[in-house]
C-alpha cells in the first residue's frame, strides 16, 4: 500500500501524496473551482485532474523535478532556468482570464496591507525597525501602474516541474489570474537571484529590475508573520527574512 506524504499542510489547506495521486483539501471552494479553470485556460503543461469530491481535489502527479524550493539548494541547468522563464512568458501572452488573481490586488489595496502588516511586525517585535523601514521603501516601486497579464499568483520554483531542460507542468494555480507579470517573476526567483539572468533569458523581454527587487520586498513583508502564525520558519537560511536582509 502507498503511504500518504504531507507536501504541504497548514489550518487553511493541506496537499497530500498518495502514490502518483495528490490529494489537495481545501474547504473553500471557490478557490478549488478556481484552480481548475485557471487550469482549463492556461498554455502551459498543467497536472490532471482525475476527480473532485468536495473537499477534495484529485490531480495526477507530474514527471520530472522541480529548481528546488525557497530556503532549499537550487537545481537545474541554466536552459533549465531559460525553460521556465519561457513558460511563464507564454502563460503571461496568454488571453486574460475571467477572475482577478493574487497577482492583481489593486495599488491601493496593497500599499494599505503592506502600511498595516510593516506596522505590525515592528509593534511585535518580529523584525527590526530599520529592516522594515529600509524594504518598505524599496517595495515602493511595486505599487505602479501595470498591464494586466495571465498570472499564477504563486510562482514558487517548487511549484514548476522540469524533466531535463523542459517544462513537464505547473502546480497550485488557486492563486491565478489577471494581475502584475513582475509578481510572477519575482515569485519564482525569491531567494534565489542568481538565476533571474538564466530566467530571463528564456522570458525574451526586457524587464524593470528594480520593480522584481520591490516585490521581493513586498511579498516578503506581508507573509511573515503568516509564516510564523502558521508553523514555518521565515528566517531559515535563505527564505523570507533573509531576502529582507539582502536589500539593506
Amino acid at each position: 500500500m502507498d503511504e500518504v506524504e504531507v507536501v504541504v499542510a497548514h489550518s487553511e489547506r493541506a496537499t497530500l501524496r498518495v502514490g502518483d495521486v495528490f490529494l489537495k483539501v481545501d474547504p473553500d471552494q471557490a478557490r478549488i473551482d478556481a484552480e481548475v479553470e485557471a487550469m482549463s485556460l492556461a498554455p502551459v503543461p498543467t497536472p490532471e485532474v482525475l476527480w473532485r469530491r468536495p473537499p477534495v481535489l484529485a490531480l495526477a502527479a507530474l514527471p520530472g523535478t522541480t529548481l528546488g524550493r525557497l530556503g532549499g539548494p537550487s537545481t537545474g541547468s541554466p536552459a533549465a532556468w531559460a525553460a521556465a522563464g519561457a513558460a511563464i512568458r507564454k502563460l503571461h501572452d496568454a488571453p486574460l482570464p475571467p477572475r482577478t488573481g493574487r497577482a492583481g490586488r489593486s495599488t491601493a489595496a496593497l500599499a494599505a496591507e503592506l502600511d498595516d502588516e510593516c506596522a505590525l511586525l515592528v509593534a511585535k517585535g518580529l523584525l527590526p525597525a530599520d529592516l522594515v523601514t529600509r524594504n518598505r521603501r524599496v517595495a515602493e516601486a511595486a505599487l505602479r501602474p501595470w498591464t494586466p497579464a495571465f498570472t499564477h499568483g504563486d510562482l514558487q520554483i517548487a511549484h514548476v516541474f522540469l524533466d531535463g531542460d523542459e517544462v513537464t507542468g505547473i502546480i497550485d494555480w488557486s492563486e491565478a489570474g489577471r494581475g502584475d507579470a513582475l509578481y510572477d517573476l519575482a515569485t519564482f526567483t525569491l531567494g534565489h537571484e542568481e538565476h533571474l539572468d538564466d530566467v530571463l533569458t528564456g522570458y525574451g523581454t526586457d524587464i524593470d529590475l528594480d520593480v522584481v527587487h520591490a516585490w521581493w520586498s513586498l511579498r516578503s513583508l506581508l507573509v511573515v508573520r503568516w509564516l510564523i502564525e502558521h508553523g514555518f520558519d521565515p528566517f531559515a537560511p535563505g527564505c523570507e527574512v533573509d531576502v529582507l536582509r539582502s536589500r539593506m
